[in-house]
């Protein structure tokens, strides 16, 4: 019989690429991990890892084991929530950067729910900054937000969108493929005073010599949208914003992007919520992908 544990190190090793990384990532020494391992294959009669200086990489049967053991874990996560004894329902603690699409949230958070019923979330809005020291000071359990290569056992990239020039859907500029920035000059701007590329897209246009007049500013996304799609001015927002209200499109020589990424806990999480997030994290990545792959067709 093949203790749990073992098959924890294991997949700890793949998804960290070194020893060193994996016995941080299972809060354990590196020379109680490498002995794990090699419990391991000892009872499984054959090598797991190729060893090198710096990575280690799946033998054959490594490759071959290594679906087996990710769904021994997933199945033990479920039976663990299955006979929980709960008094109320598990709170999932989750942290969004105020920018990220509300309508997509929402979706994948019902989609979660449905599978968990008995599930409850706390939502914290928060800046980039806010949002890391929470997770630092164990005040949320997760967070969407800006993702700027940040290494793999502490956050997951979803997916990468540009910046668009939004305008109303009768706007005269909409028929177009994409804009100038002189294309602007004669029209109102509404400040999103939350926006990451603030500055960047104020210096965009003061570079070309174009001074922007400005209709309204506000801190609410939802609220700037309205007010575009009213005809009250135009805005920069990230593709995910944007809606059927609105006419999108590229600014020219303006190539600015973002990736949203899921933040993982920096700690140990060792009852009921410790299962559940793994599920969580799982579902976040796949509906993602899903959502991408739905975009292309």
């Amino acid at each position: 019989m093949i203790d749990l544990y073992l098959i924890r190190y294991f997949v700890a090793v793949v998804e960290s690429g070194t020893f060193t990384r994996a016995a941080e990532k299972a809060f354990v020494s590196q020379p109680t991990l490498s002995a794990g391992i090699k419990k391991l294959e000892e009872q499984v009669g054959k090598p797991l890892f190729e060893r090198s200086n710096k990575r280690v990489f799946l033998t054959e049967a490594g490759t071959r084991f290594l679906p087996r053991a990710k769904a021994i874990l997933h199945e033990c996560n479920l039976a663990m929530l299955a006979v929980k004894d709960s008094k109320g329902p598990a709170v999932l603690r989750l942290g969004l950067l105020r920018t990220l699409p509300n309508r997509r949230i929402g979706e994948m958070l019902s989609e979660f729910r449905r599978l968990q019923p008995d599930l409850a979330f706390e939502i914290q809005d928060g800046t980039e900054q806010e949002l890391m020291n929470r997770l630092e000071d164990r005040s949320i359990d997760f967070a969407l937000s800006i993702y700027r290569g940040e290494k793999a056992e502490t956050a997951v990239p979803l997916y990468c969108e540009p910046y668009l020039m939004v305008l109303a859907k009768d706007h005269p500029l909409a028929g177009r493929k994409q804009l100038a920035a002189s294309d602007l000059v004669n029209e109102y701007m509404i400040v999103r005073s939350r926006c990451e590329i603030l500055s960047e897209t104020s210096r965009y246009f003061t570079d070309r010599n174009i001074r922007p007049r400005f209709s309204c500013r506000t801190s609410n996304d939802a609220r700037a949208l309205a007010m575009v799609a009213a005809g009250l001015g135009a805005t920069v927002v990230p593709e995910s914003l944007v809606d059927e209200r609105l006419t999108a499109l590229p600014l020219s020589e303006f190539q600015y992007e973002r990736t949203i990424g899921l933040f993982l806990p920096k700690y140990e999480q060792t009852d009921e919520l410790g299962h559940l997030g793994s599920l969580f994290q799982n579902h976040v990545i796949s509906s993602w992908k899903k959502s991408k792959e739905n975009r292309r067709t």
